[in-house]
């Protein structure tokens, strides 16, 4: 970034300065796309995964639909990150589209043979009504890694874009920017340790989108707009650095993590584990994330007892219009709307340490002691509601993710 910084001009500009600045931007460029694997011309900067999700999704869809009406379908996944499922919502409520989810297994899985269940679906009219899918690949809640490769073999087939969320992917599990059958991809630059503020859309040559913003039409006339390419020299020197480390870190961190599963487990009477789960496994679920279920319990109660205590986590809920509303990553796994509400996530980075898990082992049993004492002081006997609180609303159903809070001190 230093270096970057010495050429401070707008890339987009032909004069000396502009042109400094725009050889910066392409070697970063070049790079980035040697790591993951793609052509350079093929990555689209953006401010982060949100966006990304936002031109990949809405993009597509509105170039689809505009150029066949019949492709209205948008392909869900019951497990999408908020930038996808309120963006699916939206299109929906206001241009028309129509949404089928795709559910997933008990532990989070996205099945192939769901997703082509879902594209072949004869009572929506089949593949030749379908605008997107979107399956993301590693969940931001519960950590579950999809079978992406498989899940793109299927879309391919059928001729149907697939946009895959991959911001919590980066330096835990394989990203799929590679596969053919991709045709776009959402990376999130402060995931792994990027200035926040980046991002990336990898976008086929030939996908088919349609900009959101119009402007100087620079990134391929998709992202219009000057390029930060100093912050973009961060983005290249932080997915180099977690992309070479990332067969050490995997496994430290997944040592960490079942160490914590185990922990909590062992400490909270009735305490469950979310997602696929084996001692050791990186294939299945990503190795940064634990996301336990914590009976008699207020997750929002918890992350603020916990917090208290020095210990950085979220519930993976979020609250609309003033009312906590359960996580719908939970609630499409199968289980109850009490029980999704003590849901509790503890996320592990770069920096985490076997003491910092020690110290979130140290404060977890106070502070459920302490949550579940309120829960059942304001709640009645049987689980009801306490008056004022409503069982459903605009918001119900689909919360959306909270704070990505990390047990390791960049909060990347």
């Amino acid at each position: 970034m230093a270096a970057a910084g010495r050429s401070p001009g707008n890339p987009a500009s032909l004069h000396g300065s502009g042109r400094r600045a725009r050889r910066e931007l392409e070697e970063c460029r070049e790079r980035i796309a040697a790591t993951l694997r793609v052509r350079p011309s093929e990555l689209i900067v953006t401010s982060g995964g949100t966006e990304s999700d936002n031109i990949g999704l809405i993009g597509a869809y509105r170039r689809r639909s505009r150029e066949d009406p019949r492709r209205r379908r948008l392909l869900i996944s019951a497990v999408e990150h908020s930038a996808i499922r309120d963006a699916a919502i939206a299109l929906e409520r206001d241009e028309g589209a129509l949404i089928t989810w795709i559910p997933c297994d008990s532990g989070g899985v996205v099945h192939a043979g769901a997703v082509r269940a879902a594209i072949e679906e004869p009572a929506s009219g089949g593949p030749g009504t379908v605008a997107v899918a979107a399956v993301m690949a590693v969940n931001n809640e519960v950590g579950t890694i999809q079978p992406i490769s498989q899940i793109a073999e299927v879309t391919a087939e059928s001729g149907v874009p697939l946009h895959v969320d991959a911001v919590q992917a980066v330096g835990v599990a394989p990203v799929p920017a590679g596969h053919e059958g991709v045709t776009t991809l959402a990376i999130s630059g402060h995931k792994f340790g990027a200035p926040p503020g980046t991002g990336l859309l990898m976008a086929r040559r030939n996908a088919p989108l349609e900009p959101l913003g119009y402007g100087g039409g620079q990134e391929r006339g998709l992202r219009p707009g000057t390029i930060a390419h100093i912050l973009v020299a961060g983005l290249d020197a932080a997915l180099t650095c977690a992309e070479q480390e990332r067969a050490v870190t995997v496994p430290r961190l997944a040592a960490l993590r079942d160490r914590l599963i185990t922990g909590v487990l062992g400490a909270i009477p009735g305490a469950q584990v979310t997602g696929v789960w084996h001692p050791g496994d990186t294939a299945t679920r990503s190795a940064a994330n634990v996301h336990v279920l914590l009976p008699e319990c207020e997750g929002d109660a918890l992350l603020y007892l916990l917090d208290a205590a020095g210990v950085e986590c979220s519930t993976g809920s979020a609250c609309h219009a003033g009312i906590p509303q359960p996580s719908h990553v939970v609630m499409a796994m199968g289980y109850d709307e009490t029980v999704a509400r003590g849901a509790l996530r503890l996320s592990l980075g770069h920096t985490s340490t076997a003491a910092d898990v020690d110290q979130a082992l140290a404060a977890l049993p106070g502070a459920v002691d302490r949550a579940q004492r309120a829960y059942r002081v304001t709640r009645p006997a049987g689980g009801e509601r306490p008056v004022g609180e409503a069982a459903d609303g605009p918001g119900a159903g689909a919360a959306v993710t909270g704070p990505d809070t990390r047990l390791d001190r960049t909060s990347a």
